[in-house]
């Protein structure tokens, strides 16, 4: 039987030098009352200290939330997680600062992890992260300087180089769900993604460490229906009851019933994107759509092709998934992100990322930031800033087919487009295809390496990745090969036959999508 207590005394559970593992994807599945007992306690008493705490995604909602509450420099000793865009400025000057090490994993390896810790395996080996700046040849994962211990190596197993990922002994589990029984088993009916609670409880069980579960109500014994049970009660030693307001669905709504599949609402017609770079980017990357495809699109640019898709009524040839495990229906956008509207289906996400690396996307679109000469790209680190790589490593590592979207330069690019022409009015300030990126989140190599088709789509260029580099293979009528492209570029790309994108791309109407894609 579980103990029911104050969120108060939650603090004193936790040791100094404890590894914490915590569920949670953005504010979702996050124990955020407990995250703030622990600072207060930490503000107050000056405990616990140096704590090393390991979660899967980008938990927080950007500013003073999630794991921004351990953000305190003695609180934290060790950070590891997938994404660090999410923690809030706090947490990221810590880093910036070697005051806290470091470590970005690619999302899935993290979601994955706590499963193989709760199976007493020795290890992961995966393929995800080779030639990546998560490759212990490159940086290892390392976010700083201060960060020195290598918990990724290369090994080589049955004639074949893989990465291997260390397991943590995890001393807590810090759970959420929405409501637990008088013994202890939880539901997680309230949120829209499943986490990867259950592993997470679990590998705290095979290392003799405890296991805190946050939910928001209590009900008696026996009334819980099994097949809603998430995290079986015992493996749950201590349970604490939160407020409404530290209960979020997400990063930004508290709860939104389209999330969690307990309404279906209609969805209206997509309204036509306007004219712009953004969309002849998404339409040219739409004519790379598979029939009976399962899709991945990323957040930005890239989930403009969800709207022409609708626009020129092919949207029922595809299926789309998330990384939070929704497959099907419309992914939410924005503080919603890893949700989805209308999901056919729900699953783990730790589930969702062994799809993904098995091969299960046939076409990924993503946010294309920066390229070098050699097909690398990093959406990763920015001026020296770690941001994180979240799902991208797995997502692009093995999906059959990656296009990249974005515009051919950042920062104050301007452009019209008329009479079927592409006229650039302003050009950005910031070149994206760059002679080396500053961090390698995708590799070219390994891309060529397993024969990946690869394609990096702007609103004036399309090149290919081939064995010999990076091809130009289109450019966009009305635009000056050499002031226009060649000349904004820290490389010269390989140019055998620079075919002109198609026109009507560029027209206000373009209703030939269908027929490309029968």
């Amino acid at each position: 039987m579980p103990k029911f207590i104050d969120v108060n005394e939650v603090p004193d559970l936790i040791k100094d030098e404890a590894v914490i593992y915590s569920a949670g994807f953005g504010l979702a599945a996050f124990a955020e009352e407990v995250a703030i007992s622990v600072e207060k306690s930490f503000l107050e008493k000056g405990r616990p200290r140096n704590l090393t705490f390991y979660n899967a995604a980008a938990v927080g909602n950007f500013v003073n939330r999630g794991a921004a509450y351990y953000a305190h420099d003695g609180l934290l000793k060790r950070y590891v997680t997938g994404h660090f865009g999410g923690v809030g400025p706090a947490l990221q000057k810590l880093i910036a600062e070697n005051k806290v090490e470091a470590y970005n994993l690619p999302q899935g390896i993290l979601s994955i992890l706590p499963r193989n810790i709760a199976g007493r395996r020795p290890g992961v080996l995966s393929k995800v992260g080779l030639g990546t700046f998560v490759d212990p040849r490159i940086e290892g994962g390392k976010a700083n300087s201060v960060t020195t211990e290598e918990i990724v190596e290369v090994v080589n197993f049955d004639n074949e180089e893989w990465l291997y990922y260390k397991l943590p002994k995890v001393d807590v589990a810090i759970i959420r769900g929405s409501v637990a029984d008088e013994n202890g088993n939880l539901t997680t009916d309230k949120d829209g993604i499943h986490t990867e609670i259950i592993s997470v409880a679990q590998a705290a069980k095979a290392c003799g460490g405890i296991v805190i579960a946050e939910v928001e109500n209590v009900v008696k014994a026996g009334t819980l229906h099994p097949k809603k049970v998430r995290v079986p009660g015992i493996l749950v030693d201590y349970v604490t009851i939160s407020k409404p307001e530290h209960h979020f669905q997400t990063m930004g709504t508290y709860f939104n019933p389209s999330f969690n599949g307990d309404i279906k609402i209609p969805i209206h017609s997509i309204e036509p994107m306007a004219l712009t770079e953004r969309k002849v980017v998404c339409r040219r990357a739409a004519m790379e759509l598979v029939p009976n495809s399962v899709i991945n699109l990323g957040v930005g640019m890239p989930d403009g092709v969800a709207a022409v898709a609708a626009e020129e009524k092919v949207d029922h040839l595809m299926t789309m998934s998330i990384e939070g495990g929704g497959i099907g229906g419309t992914p939410a956008q924005g503080i919603d992100f890893a949700n989805t509207i209308n999901a056919e289906a729900i699953i783990e996400q730790p589930y969702q990322f062994d799809f993904y690396d098995g091969g299960g996307i046939d076409v990924t679109f993503l946010g294309l930031a920066q390229v070098d000469e050699k097909g690398n790209l990093n959406v990763s680190k920015f001026n020296n800033k770690p941001v994180g790589c979240g799902g991208f490593i797995n997502i692009t590592q093995n999906a059959k087919k990656v296009v990249y979207c974005g515009s051919f330069t950042a920062g104050g690019l301007e452009v019209e487009i008329k009479d079927g022409k592409l006229h650039i009015i302003n050009e950005g300030k910031n070149k994206k295809f760059v002679k080396n990126v500053e961090q390698i989140t995708f590799s070219g190599e390994y891309a060529r390496s397993i024969e990946q088709p690869v394609l990096y789509i702007t609103e004036r260029a399309v090149f290919k990745l081939t064995q010999a580099g990076v091809e130009l293979i289109e450019i966009a009528p009305g635009v000056d090969l050499q002031k226009d492209i060649l000349d904004l570029m820290e490389f010269v790309p390989i140019m055998n036959d620079v075919k002109l994108m198609p026109e009507e791309l560029f027209q206000e109407v373009w209703g030939n999508l269908a027929s490309m894609l029968q």
